[in-house]
């Protein structure tokens, strides 16, 4: 039907274009609604491709969509370029090493998954013009995946209404494709206000708004006992009132991250959360002001689709790693806790359990997987989020993951950092570019895929509608 091949040569005669930019945007390390050159490079590879670019899409500075072709049907890839705070890292290091105190890290691999989401787009723009398929592929190149919800805000915009598949990937410890879903959430600020006065000269007449804070912390915690398990709270205090204990704190601000399975569930979680900061300010005769930073859906799978990628990545094949490679992994496996290196045998439960006990004798001690783990037809909860989570409500959306880190290796660490910016990454990259690319192309040429994802997104929606999480007033979240 097409020819997964010439998919593959495409994107290995651009390879080292590719590394490049994963290369450079893995330098700039941009936060999140800041990625000014790493969306600039990106937007500028995709014009060098023939690519009509738009940037600036959704209010937002730093998003963009990069097209080709035209009409229907519409197939949409999503790129993530941001990094995280505090987990800058010289790279191909096997021991934490810093290039900046407390600046910024791509750990959680972004400058992979926007490139290697990037060079499926080109594959797929030069394979249609090659067989001249009529379509259209786009780019979207979304910011702010961590801790921004740049996607909710596209997809609240209006940007994917329409689109008829969405795909994308991320950099893992393992090579799948698995059908899952994981917690919506919100993200909110309470920030509160008293009154500063001479801690010991006059302690009686300050009202501490860091006390508030700690008394929020406490009530919230306490709270943990009676929510649903899969639940979950997390805060961090970016205001502690200053540095002086010699005063009482005037202002002191807590942000707060509350997920759930649903989003519903969530807003009730937040209403509570918020009963607790009104007590607080009330117990300490401070003020408190809520103030509503960025949310995102729960993930839709869609099965339809995670079939049609799975026999792609299935027929492709796997990456391998050179002895070099191996032993680099090993020294990172080195710094990993225990613990660390045993949470890798959970992702035995995921599987059936004649495939388990051969999995496992493999991944006790290996350094890097080099297997596609069986696809299961039945849901997996995860703990995590992503605001992937919004385009899944509205366009049947897929997702891959390829080994691109040692096993062990946990997300958001110095360890990922350093790996993302080696060969280990990069190959996991191109091999999940190679994924993407046969799987847009067969969506592509079969219309029938399109209807049938539809039809199952349709029915596990069960008459819901879209309602996006962040409300319409808010325009640009994750800034302050």
């Amino acid at each position: 039907m097409f020819n997964r091949v010439r998919i593959t040569e495409i994107i290995e005669q651009k390879r080292e274009k590719f590394i490049n930019v994963s290369d450079n945007i893995w330098d700039y390390a941009e936060t999140q609604f800041k990625e000014f050159r790493s969306a600039d490079l990106l937007c500028k590879t995709l014009e060098e491709e023939d690519f009509t670019v738009k940037r600036g899409v959704g209010g937002l500075e730093t998003a963009f969509i990069g097209s080709y072709g035209s009409g229907k049907p519409i197939v949409a890839i999503l790129g993530e370029y941001d990094a995280l705070s505090g987990l800058s890292q010289e790279r191909g290091q096997v021991s934490h090493q810093p290039i900046q105190q407390d600046g910024n890290g791509h750990g959680c691999g972004h400058n992979l998954l926007g490139t290697g989401s990037l060079a499926a787009a080109i594959a797929v723009r030069h394979y249609m013009e090659e067989n001249q398929i009529k379509g259209t592929i786009r780019y979207y190149g979304c910011p702010a995946e961590e801790g921004g919800s740049g996607k909710t805000i596209m997809v609240r915009e209006g940007l994917f209404d329409d689109a008829d598949i969405a795909i994308c990937w991320h950099p893992e410890i393992v090579n799948a494709v698995m059908s899952v879903t994981n917690l919506a959430n919100y993200q909110v600020f309470f920030k509160f206000k008293g009154k500063a006065s001479h801690a010991s000269a006059a302690p009686h007449l300050g009202r501490s708004a860091l006390d508030a804070v700690e008394l929020m912390n406490i009530g919230c915690n306490y709270l943990r006992e009676h929510i649903m398990p899969e639940a979950r709270i997390h805060y961090a205090i970016t205001n502690s009132g200053g540095f002086s204990p010699n005063v009482v704190q005037a202002e002191a601000e807590v942000l707060y991250l509350i997920r759930a399975p649903k989003t519903p569930q969530v807003e009730d979680l937040y209403q509570r959360v918020c009963k607790v900061a009104r007590g607080a300010a009330m117990m300490t005769e401070t003020e408190v002001e809520i103030i509503f930073d960025k949310a995102c859906s729960s993930l839709i799978p869609n099965q339809t689709l995670e079939t049609i990628m799975y026999n792609n990545f299935y027929e492709l094949g796997v990456h391998t790693f050179d002895e070099a490679e191996k032993e680099f992994a090993r020294q990172i496996r080195k710094s990993l806790t225990e613990a660390e290196k045993q949470s890798v045998l959970d992702l035995l439960a995921l599987l059936p359990v004649q495939a388990s006990k051969e999995f496992v004798q493999q991944l006790k001690e290996l350094e890097l997987s080099t297997d596609l783990l069986p696809y299961l037809n039945k849901t997996l909860n995860l703990s995590t989020s992503t605001d992937v989570g919004d385009v899944s409500w509205v366009v049947p959306t897929v997702q891959c993951v390829t080994t691109c880190f040692a096993m062990g290796t946990q997300l958001h660490s110095w360890q990922a950092v350093s790996q993302v910016g080696t060969s280990i990454g990069h190959k996991g990259m191109l091999q999940a570019s190679k994924v993407m690319a046969s799987t847009a192309i067969e969506v592509l040429l079969r219309q029938e895929v399109i209807d049938q994802a539809k039809a199952e997104l349709r029915e596990r929606l069960g008459g819901a509608s879209y309602i996006s999480p962040i409300p319409s007033e808010i325009k640009h979240v994750g800034s302050r």
